[in-house]
């Protein structure tokens, strides 16, 4: 099997060309994004893989971890550029992500979202989606009326994203408009649905698959495990709408809170995907050059 490298060299051009008008045809490519907390960190990896093979996500959809990812990236930030801010401690301890308040025993959760809000901000000009350079789809779970809903407009974003990361129990929930919002991926963690009709192709990235309990019935084990079938099949709708599906199934090793492994896991996401382009080389038509990208 060839490398990806001899692969890329052997492809004529970045472009389908219809031959009858000789017009470039681009496709527009959606990406989304699953949750997963630090496991996250492999979408980073994910990116990389497809922005080396020209492939370069026009409108992204994401929950949770997912949403956090997705919408730095929509903002400009490269795949290195988040590594960066990872290692300058933004995104690397548990410590960088949560705020622990002197009476959390007597809160609604045990974190807040301070440093991610201010993460949002710093990192997205004007704190508004429509400031961002990819449109960009947040799934949140909206427990007032008991349904998941996507946002993508307006001057809240570093809130809306909090909202999509606070995993119930762990971070407080957020409330905005005079509803409780909480953590996407508890209902939706594939939110692939906002790319349908928008895109002509959808690229996900699921985290999660059924775990199944092998090691006893420790408390932590069964936890893990109930969380994460169920993300598995609330996804479900989701991964069907995706044209293709990656999945780094490495990160099982990993749980959601191992921040500090961030290279490894970004290293998994990069090197399944490798090897999802290796494996499924029609994708590669969706090649293109940076500055085409949308």
């Amino acid at each position: 099997m060839k490398s990806l490298k001899q692969l890329l060299k052997s492809l004529p051009s970045f472009y389908s060309v219809d031959t009858a008008t000789e017009k470039v045809l681009l496709k527009t490519i959606g990406l989304c994004l699953s949750g997963g907390g630090a496991l996250g960190y492999a979408h980073i990896g994910v990116l990389q893989a497809l922005e080396d093979c020209g492939i370069y996500p026009d409108v992204i959809s994401g929950a949770s971890m997912g949403a956090v990812i997705g919408s730095v990236y929509a903002a400009g930030k490269t795949p290195q550029e988040m590594l960066d801010l990872i290692k300058n401690g933004k995104l690397y301890r548990i410590s960088s992500l949560m705020h622990f308040p002197v009476a959390f025993w007597k809160s609604s959760g045990l974190s807040n979202h301070q440093p991610l809000q201010k993460l949002i901000k710093e990192n997205c000009m004007e704190n508004n989606f429509e400031t961002l350079q990819k449109p960009m789809y947040v799934c949140v779970s909206n427990l007032s009326e008991g349904k998941w809903e996507m946002i993508h407009s307006g001057d809240k974003l570093d809130e809306w994203v909090a909202a999509s990361s606070s995993i119930p129990g762990v971070f407080t929930p957020v409330k905005i408009d005079d509803k409780i919002y909480v953590d996407g991926g508890l209902l939706n963690n594939m939110p692939a649905q906002p790319l349908k009709n928008k895109c002509d192709v959808i690229i996900g990235c699921d985290l999660f698959s059924p775990s199944v309990v092998r090691k006893g019935v420790k408390m932590r084990n069964i936890f893990v495990s109930s969380i994460r079938t169920m993300q598995a099949q609330n996804s479900q709708e989701g991964r069907a709408l995706c044209d293709y599906l990656i999945e780094p199934k490495g990160v099982e090793k990993y749980h959601e809170f191992n921040f500090e492994a961030y290279q490894q896991l970004y290293q998994i996401g990069y090197s399944t995907a490798t090897k999802f382009l290796i494996d499924n080389q029609d994708i590669l038509r969706l090649r293109r050059k940076k500055d085409d990208a949308g």
